[in-house]
């Protein structure tokens, strides 16, 4: 889009662009997401930017009426398999937090300088001002609906000390962390001593994402491969809730997601043993439920075959969901749901407090080697050490070449773990006829065929 065409999605108050620019206005200090309900500014005081950081990184802060930093993250970054998409997804799986610039741009395979001019000439910010924008985000949640001491929420969002933590805030928001935490106008507003029992109860989270939601489609999907112990369903369609257990980088979790979708937002809770994790287990959800998806990109494109028109018209906004764990899932598409089911009972992790049906967290790769099946312990092995890679950051070329290398891993079979584990959202694993037409969004034309039939 050029910065005309910017303008008039502002004006218009065009929520499909929220999550693909930001705009700024240098007469009030502040920038927006494109659909912010405030009086438009005039052209010439507007600056356009691709990302919130990017926007951060120019002195302005963040919108108090539209929340800018809560919007959906840009459809390009699961689109595009570059440098630059693959660096934005792993930023948004905590890897920069966990690793430092330097770790990310070893799972590139570039170097750090590289890394950072590539992102600041696109993105207008380098990996260091996108982790800290992501941060500020992740506080910001946890000042507003946790109970926990401000220090431990500075440390919980990844910031390296309480002053970083308290500056960043200031400049984002234009608040202090108790000031943003008491306008919040939550139960949780001054609190502190209390914080256990609301986390007892989980973070409560909005899960936002753009245009149509075929929720319905994607709970079936997810209560039909549902597996004990890990997983499970609850409640009656239309108002279900999946709950599943994680295996994060710092400890475990439980989240619960809301099949009700409201005006633009899933609702979610999370539990975590570590809140360090809380990033990385929204970032898994928000691809297990493929909540950055562009629905008009993808369903404007498929709708002009006219196979597949009717489709469309039937389930707009319908989804290709993702993984919550890409390992489990490459796993679990290799042995089946029955096999699986004695997997978890066998090799599963026991969690230290059952919740309910959720007793287990999926076994790691590495546990997996001492399997019967040949082919689960090839996969399991490469998996381990890193032959195979399914992180967000993967080349998925790479991956799929890998998995077809390994015994017991179909054409077919390896597609599926290249749309669900990769998030690729162009993959036709059947080779169904007319695919190449469906470009770039075979994912989401094989997911219709697959949901009617």
């Amino acid at each position: 889009m050029d910065e005309a065409s910017m303008y008039e999605a502002v004006t218009s108050r065009d929520a499909r662009f929220d999550g693909e620019f930001f705009f700024a206005v240098a007469t009030t200090g502040i920038y927006c997401r494109p659909s912010c309900p405030a009086v438009t500014p005039k052209r010439e005081n507007v600056r356009f930017y691709p990302t919130a950081a990017a926007a951060q990184g120019n002195g302005f802060r963040a919108c108090r009426r539209c929340r800018p930093d809560a919007v959906p993250g840009s459809a390009d970054w699961n689109a595009r398999a570059d440098v630059v998409g693959r660096a934005m997804r792993m930023i948004g799986d905590g890897i920069v937090d966990r690793e430092g610039v330097p770790g990310l741009a070893g799972r590139l395979g570039y170097s750090t300088r590289q890394v950072q001019r590539q992102l600041t000439g696109e993105l207008g910010a380098g990996p260091v001002a996108l982790a800290r924008a992501q941060r500020a985000h992740t506080a910001r949640v946890l000042l507003q609906t946790t109970g926990l001491p401000v220090t431990e929420i500075a440390f919980a969002s990844g910031f390296a000390s309480v002053r970083q933590f308290n500056d960043t805030i200031r400049q984002i928001y234009a608040r202090t962390p108790s000031l943003l935490r008491t306008e919040s106008g939550t139960k949780t507003a001054g609190a502190g001593a209390d914080a256990g029992p609301a986390l007892a109860a989980g973070i409560p989270l909005r899960l936002a994402y753009r245009g149509a939601y075929a929720a319905r489609e994607v709970f079936d999907l997810l209560a039909g491969e549902a597996v004990p112990r890990v997983e499970e369903m609850t409640g009656e369609p239309g108002a279900r809730t999946y709950r599943r257990t994680l295996r994060l980088p710092y400890g475990t979790g439980i989240a619960a997601v809301d099949e009700a979708p409201h005006a633009g937002w899933l609702d979610a809770r999370i539990h975590l043993t570590d809140l360090r994790d809380l990033t990385t287990a929204v970032q898994r959800l928000r691809r297990l439920f493929d909540l950055d998806a562009d629905p008009y990109a993808v369903d404007e494109r498929l709708a002009a075959d006219p196979a597949l028109a009717p489709l469309v018209a039937a389930r707009p906004g319908l989804r290709s969901p993702g993984a919550a764990d890409p390992e489990e899932f490459a796993v679990r598409a290799l042995v089946g749901r029955e096999a699986t089911v004695g997997l978890i009972e066998a090799y599963g992790k026991v969690l230290d407090q059952p919740c309910g049906a959720l007793t287990h967290v999926f076994p790691e790769p590495g546990v997996l080697t001492g399997a019967d099946d040949p082919a689960l312990r090839s996969l399991a092995a490469a998996l381990a050490d890193g032959a195979v890679r399914l992180d967000p950051g993967a080349d998925r070329d790479e991956a799929e070449r890998a998995l077809r290398a390994l015994p017991g891993i179909t054409a077919r079979t390896a597609g599926l773990i290249r749309m669900r584990a990769l998030g690729d959202p162009d993959v036709a694993p059947d080779g169904e006829a007319g695919a190449g037409d469906w470009r770039p969004w075979r994912s989401y034309a094989v997911r219709h065929l697959w949901t009617a039939a």
